[in-house]
């Protein structure tokens, strides 16, 4: 049951299916959605459900240039999917090659060693705790370092100006519109109190060897994209520039539209500048549906409790008049 930005008529069935979909949401993607006028595929699911769209896709003729496909990935989670092509079966080498149209948008990608000594700590104490962890470092992990280090930091502030930590105003005031360093690089938060998003690009390099590599950054904060340098990009100059002349053989397909000669980095950059707002708008969904729950149960905890009060307080006053 995965959020996905394919088609508004797409979309309502793959939520209804599970497992289903992973064999016949693809096709449907490919031959109903996808073949007819939209030219930019974005996607968010699993691996396994990405994997399907991207070799239906292939298999329709669809991933040599004429579409940009997109994948969404909001955890830098193996266990939602780390967006390897591999999985051992007779599908692995159509699965190459069809990966190598594929561009995965993620959190900025850190090789920080503060970051890296960070992981490494964090796993040790999940494994103490006796369970078996393989991920590295999460968004929310590290979301909730940052903002545990935003607090103190505002709250040094605060109490050096004379204020006391009973002062939850002039705290949160000094969270807002500054940048600091975090774990995994520099943090910045805007003037509303919100954070802004860095994010990385990420595609296959080397078609031969499968190799999936970072090719580009999102610097939120300037609102700049810049693509990493050395970096072989597999499509070469021309692969996202999209001809008139070409015509697609697809049913009800429209001859692709000209790109207006834009290089692949300023396809890139729009594309992923148009991504940002969806995956922060996700992201806050998700936050904002566990905290409620949070709140769900402690109000729920605290209710019992004043109902347990409440009756031990009757039953001492009734007690103390029946003794009186």
């Amino acid at each position: 049951k995965e959020p996905s930005a394919l088609g508004p008529s797409w979309f309502p069935d793959l939520a209804r299916r599970d497992q289903e979909d992973q064999v016949f949401a693809p096709r449907r993607c490919a031959r109903r959605e996808c073949g007819r006028n939209e030219k930019v595929v974005i996607m968010c699911a699993s691996s396994d459900t990405i994997r399907n769209i991207m070799l239906e896709a292939h298999r329709h003729g669809m991933t040599s240039g004429d579409y940009a496909f997109f994948n969404i990935e909001l955890f830098n989670s193996s266990s939602y999917g780390d967006g390897s092509w591999k999985r051992g079966d007779k599908h692995d080498f159509e699965a190459k090659q069809a990966y190598s149209s594929l561009q995965t948008v993620t959190l900025l990608r850190t090789v920080k060693p503060e970051f890296e000594k960070f992981s490494m700590e964090v796993k040790s104490s999940v494994e103490k705790q006796g369970l078996n962890e393989e991920d590295y470092v999460n968004m929310f992990v590290e979301g909730f370092h940052d903002a545990i280090l935003l607090y103190v930091l505002a709250l040094h502030e605060v109490l050096r100006a004379g204020y006391s930590k009973k002062d939850g105003g002039k705290i949160i005031q000094q969270t807002w519109n500054r940048t600091f360093e975090g774990i995994a690089g520099q943090v910045s938060i805007d003037a509303n109190g919100d954070r802004y998003g860095d994010f990385s690009v990420i595609a296959m390099t080397d078609v031969e060897a499968g190799t999936q590599e970072v090719i580009g950054d999102y610097f939120g904060k300037e609102g700049r994209f810049e693509m990493r340098p050395n970096v072989k990009y597999p499509w070469g100059p021309l692969k996202l520039r999209i001809d008139e002349t070409r015509i697609v053989e697809h049913t009800n397909s429209s001859p692709c539209k000209s790109s207006g000669g834009l290089e692949e980095s300023a396809v890139t950059g729009i594309v992923v500048g148009a991504l940002l707002g969806a995956g922060l708008l996700m992201a806050f969904y998700f936050f904002r549906k566990k905290y409620r729950i949070t709140i769900e149960r402690r109000n729920q905890q605290e209710e019992s409790n004043l109902g347990k009060h409440r009756e031990l307080r009757e039953d001492s006053i009734r007690s103390h008049f029946s003794v009186a």
